[in-house]
């Protein structure tokens, strides 16, 4: 029987990707707050990220000739999805905006540590993922090491409201994670552009209303290209995780973001490396190597489903075609499983959702 191992490496590298390029977008966010209103750079941020990625959309389309292997988003979707940019879009950049003007940027990065916790916490015990001793633990290592790399030992930081607004901010992605999960069959592309013109054009039309104002086009252009690599095509590949890995696994990965984040900040003001980040390093790699090394394999029993998803014809998909499905793979079009009863290696992606 096929083993399922191949789809891990794919779902890693998108969630790593995803990791990647948020955490880099947390310094130069701070950069760019001395010259923007917070609100209004979480809406130029957000709108950055939608309307590159929905020229992305009808670019594609036009210079290939051909349409998407992804599924489109349908109806039944959209509550999810409202969901989802309203925890995600809105409420959470806003949040994270307000706490870095007030918040140390080592602080921040140590508070955002919380979002891979709390989305794992409510991937298991609110949406019922599976999960087992070793992927908590690495989970563990993961965060620990984000905490070690941020940690500053002052504890004198006064009244903490910049503190509560950033770890607001990642109960919102946290929530937005796990909504975000149920439509992750759904085309990614299409996804992060709705979340991104939507909520980019709520909080720069609310922060507009509020007496900010718009800075220097440059100042823009360099907020809608931050907002579009940091926020677009990183949603984008975190959504393409998610399909593979299930929310909490993404989550444990999307947690590397502040130490690229650190790797980046060391770049940008010149400072050393020192021992508690090579600390930091080590636990944050031993957390990889047990996601890594993880094997969840026994038997299980597919029920009977019927959707719409870009796929290829492997173990789990052996349905005919009808004349006007689409031909060559990968391609998308509504199509139905049987129940099946077999035992894998697995992973909680779109097909391996079971109870256990």
């Amino acid at each position: 029987m096929p083993s399922m191992k191949p789809t891990l490496p794919i779902g890693i590298g998108y969630a790593l990707a995803a990791a990647a390029l948020f955490g880099a977008s947390t310094p130069l966010s701070k950069l760019l707050l001395g010259s923007v209103d917070p609100w209004l750079l979480a809406g130029l941020l957000y709108l950055g990220s939608g309307l590159g990625l929905s020229l992305w959309l009808l670019l594609a389309t036009r210079l290939t000739g051909k349409g998407s292997t992804e599924a489109s988003l349908k109806r039944a979707d959209l509550p999810w999805l409202a969901g989802a940019i309203l925890f995600g879009g809105v409420v959470g950049p806003v949040l994270l905006m307000l706490g870095l003007a007030a918040t140390p940027a080592a602080s921040a990065s140590l508070l955002l540590n919380l979002e891979g916790v709390l989305t794992a916490l409510l991937a298991w015990f609110v949406f019922q993922e599976n999960f087992d001793r070793r992927i908590a633990l690495g989970m563990a290592f993961i965060t620990g090491g984000g905490v070690l790399l941020s940690w500053t030992g002052d504890t004198a930081a006064g009244v903490p409201w910049g503190a509560l607004a950033v770890a607001g901010a990642c109960l919102a992605w946290g929530i937005d994670n796990n909504l975000t999960r149920k439509v992750s069959g759904g085309n990614p592309v299409q996804i992060a552009a709705a979340k991104g013109v939507v909520a980019g054009g709520v909080n720069l039309g609310l922060a507009l209303v509020a007496g900010s104002h718009l800075p220097a086009f440059p100042t823009v252009l360099a907020a809608g290209t931050v907002g579009l690599l940091g926020y677009g095509v990183s949603l984008t590949c975190f959504v393409l995780a998610l399909r593979h890995l299930g929310t909490a696994r993404t989550g444990a990965y999307f947690s590397l973001a502040p130490f690229v984040g650190a790797l980046l900040s060391l770049a940008i003001f010149q400072d050393g490396l020192s021992i508690r980040f090579g600390f930091a390093a080590a636990l944050m790699g031993v957390g990889v190597w047990l996601h890594l090394t993880e094997r969840h394999d026994h038997e299980h029993t597919h029920e009977a489903l019927e959707h719409d998803h870009s796929h290829v014809h492997d173990e789990h998909h052996r349905h005919d075609h009808g004349p006007d499905d689409p031909p060559g793979e990968p391609h998308s079009h509504p199509h139905k499983h049987e129940a099946m009863t077999h035992s894998h290696v697995h992973y909680p992606d779109t097909h391996h959702r079971h109870e256990h």
